[in-house]
């Protein structure tokens, strides 16, 4: 499904000297800054008649015209009657807990059985929105809460909350290595130079936070909390394989066996059976779009990961 926008405005003068993406995001608070940008690039918009740059700077009094198509979804999706264990719906927002192997979007190699393809089925209207709604992704083998918007104003209100780093995304993670105490990880990521489905630290890459903080230590473990500050691809994941403590089943950034020397044999099974990253997104919070309440969730952790904890518990502890 795509929708035609249409909007016809004159820049007011004391808009004289903002450049043209940012005004318009102003006087169309409806539109991401990211969606207004994109029409500037595809000449979706024009100034007094004329295509010009997201950077161009007002001198107000111009004539806008805007003609523009949203986003279409993929033709490849379509609705499909998955079951989602939803935590909270309204009009605006619904927040559930994405369980294991569930993958978030299609794309290669998975063109069904995807979130995606759920949302269309649980509301139709999902499909007028980008990617139906989704703003942020879980990995496939990763658990826990996630947002989606179901109308347009939270749609832009979430991302413009994304990228101001003012949705608090909590996780728990196992990771290999003992953790002294809490801290920061701020190291850019980017592609991998020479494996394209992996991230990797990387000076050329974008800024990248984590901070984390340790809840329990075990010989060779250590069970921390995660904070998001940035959301890059594999964050998490990439930030504590580069500090050597990768997360434990983590088959892409520790893809040997996970064996640990001198600890007893049924802690190494253990260890080396576990199918997954050990990564469970357990808090989300942020500033409702509509009514500006603050609402926070929580979501318990999954059984394969109680199990591991308590596994290391009877053979691991400190």
């Amino acid at each position: 499904m795509t929708e035609q926008i249409n909007h016809s405005l004159i820049i007011p003068v004391e808009y004289a000297g903002f450049r043209l993406d940012r005004s318009l995001a102003m006087l169309l608070p409806e539109y991401s800054r990211a969606r207004v940008q994109n029409w500037i690039s595809q000449q979706q918009v024009t100034v007094d008649g004329e295509f010009l740059a997201a950077k161009y700077h007002l001198k107000g009094g111009e004539q806008i015209l805007i003609s523009a198509v949203s986003e279409p979804l993929n033709n490849q999706s379509q609705p499909e009657d998955i079951a989602l264990d939803i935590v909270f719906e309204d009009e605006h927002l619904l927040v559930l807990n994405k369980p294991v192997g569930l993958v978030v979007h299609p794309g290669a190699g998975n063109h069904s059985g995807t979130l995606l393809n759920a949302l269309l089925h649980h509301a139709e209207h999902l499909a007028s929105l980008p990617r139906a709604g989704i703003v942020h992704r879980l990995d496939k083998d990763t658990s826990g809460l996630m947002v989606v918007a179901k109308s347009l104003l939270a749609h832009t209100s979430l991302v413009d909350l994304l990228q101001e780093h003012r949705i608090d995304r909590r996780y728990h993670a196992i990771v290999r290595g003992q953790l002294i105490a809490g801290g920061s990880i701020d190291e850019p990521i980017g592609r991998h130079p020479t494996d394209r489905i992996k991230m990797a630290v990387n000076l050329k890459g974008k800024p990248a936070r984590t901070h984390y903080k340790v809840i329990e230590k075990f010989q060779r473990h250590t069970w921390l909390e995660a904070r998001l500050e940035t959301g890059r691809t594999h964050q998490i994941r990439v930030h504590f394989a580069h500090k050597k403590m990768p997360l434990v089943g983590d088959s892409v950034y520790a893809p040997r066996i996970q064996r640990v020397a001198n600890v007893v044999p049924e802690l190494n099974e253990a260890i080396c059976a576990f199918p997954r990253q050990a990564l469970h997104s357990h808090h989300l919070a942020f500033e409702h779009p509509a009514t500006g309440e603050s609402l926070a969730w929580q979501a318990a952790m999954p059984q394969d990961m109680h199990e591991l904890l308590a596994t290391l518990r009877t053979y691991s502890p400190l």
